[in-house]
C-alpha cells in the first residue's frame, strides 16, 4: 500500500492493513525461500522508507549472485504493495543460532520427509539438534498419512515445555508447515521452549515466575566489633569538632628574619 493511502487511512482501518501486508509478504517470502531456510520477517517502518529484515540461515543464497536475487525481491514487493521507487528496501539477516528457530526446523524436517527420510527418524534428529542447541525443550507433531491409508498423529518431545500463560507466549518459539506428500498432506509442528538469556540473544530476557534465584548472605560482624567502631568514630568527630572550636593561635613573626623575594622565589 502507498504511503499516500496509507496516511488516510483510521487507525482500526490502518492496523488491519498493516496485518495483511505482513501476512501476504510473510507467505510470498516462505514459498520463494523455503530451500535457503527462510526462518521469518520483520517490517519496519520509518517516515522515509519502509525496511524488511529476512532472516534466514543462508543468507547468501537469498541475495544472490552479486545482489540480483534480492533486488529481484525488492521489485516484487514494491510492485505488489505499490511503493514509490526507494520507498522500499530488503535486508538478509542470518540466524545467529538455527537450533533455536522453530521456522527453520519445521523446513528443515519438510525436506527431510520430501526426500522419503522416515518420520520417527527425522522427527527424533530434529529433537536431538533442537536440544544440543541449549534449548530448554523441544515438542514436534506430526499429522496425517505417515504409514498406510489411515491419518494419524505421532508427537516427538523432550525437555522442558511451557504452553499456557505469559511465559508460554515468550519462551515458546512455534512454527507450522505443510508438506505436499505423494499420498496426501502431512502436517508439522514445531515448539522449542527457548533458553533464559541475559542480553536476550538466545532467548528472552525476563526470568520465568517459578525461577527463585537465592543470593549469597551477607558477611555477619560482630556486635562488640560494630559498639568499638561507633564509639571510635563517635571520639574522632568529638575531637574533630573541638578542634574547630578553639580559636587559632598565630605564630610570632621575627622581625630580623629575612624577606624572600617573590620575583626569585618564581624563577625570574
Amino acid at each position: 500500500m502507498s504511503a499516500a493511502r496509507r496516511s488516510r487511512l483510521s487507525t482500526k482501518r490502518k492496523f488491519v492493513a498493516d496485518g495483511v501486508f505482513y501476512s501476504e509478504l510473510n507467505e510470498l517470502l516462505t514459498r520463494e525461500l523455503a530451500e535457503d531456510g527462510y526462518a521469518g520477517v520483520e517490517v519496519r517502518t520509518t517516515p522515509h522508507r519502509t525496511e524488511i529484515i529476512i532472516r534466514a540461515t543462508r543468507t547468501q543464497n537469498v541475495l544472490g549472485e552479486k545482489g540480483q536475487r534480492i533486488r529481484e525481491l525488492t521489485s516484487v514487493v514494491q510492485k505488489r504493495f505499490e511503493f514509490a521507487d526507494g520507498a522500499v528496501e530488503l535486508y538478509a539477516e542470518r540466524v545467529q543460532n538455527r537450533g533455536l528457530c522453530a521456522q527453520a526446523q519445521a523446513e528443515s524436517l519438510k525436506f527431510k520427509l520430501l526426500g522419503g527420510l522416515a518420520v520417527r527418524r527425522a522427527c527424533y534428529g530434529v529433537v536431538r539438534f533442537v536440544m544440543e542447541a541449549s534449548a530448554k525443550g523441544c515438542e514436534v507433531i506430526v499429522t496425517g498419512k505417515l504409514r498406510g491409508q489411515r491419518a494419524k498423529a505421532m508427537k516427538f518431545g523432550d525437555g522442558y515445555m511451557i504452553k499456557t500463560g505469559h511465559a508460554g507466549q515468550v519462551y515458546t518459539d512455534i512454527a507450522v508447515r505443510h508438506v505436499m506428500m505423494r499420498q496426501g498432506v502431512v502436517g508439522i509442528k514445531v515448539q522449542i521452549m527457548l533458553p533464559h538469556d541475559p542480553k536476550g540473544v538466545q532467548g528472552p530476557k525476563i526470568l520465568l515466575d517459578d525461577v527463585v534465584i537465592i543470593m549469597e548472605p551477607k558477611e555477619e560482624i560482630d556486635p562488640s566489633i560494630l559498639l568499638a567502631r561507633q564509639a571510635a568514630a563517635a571520639s574522632q568527630a568529638a575531637a574533630a569538632q573541638a578542634q574547630m572550636a578553639a580559636p587559632m593561635e598565630l605564630a610570632p613573626v621575627d622581625p630580623m628574619a629575612p624577606v624572600e623575594d617573590p620575583n626569585v622565589a618564581a624563577g625570574f
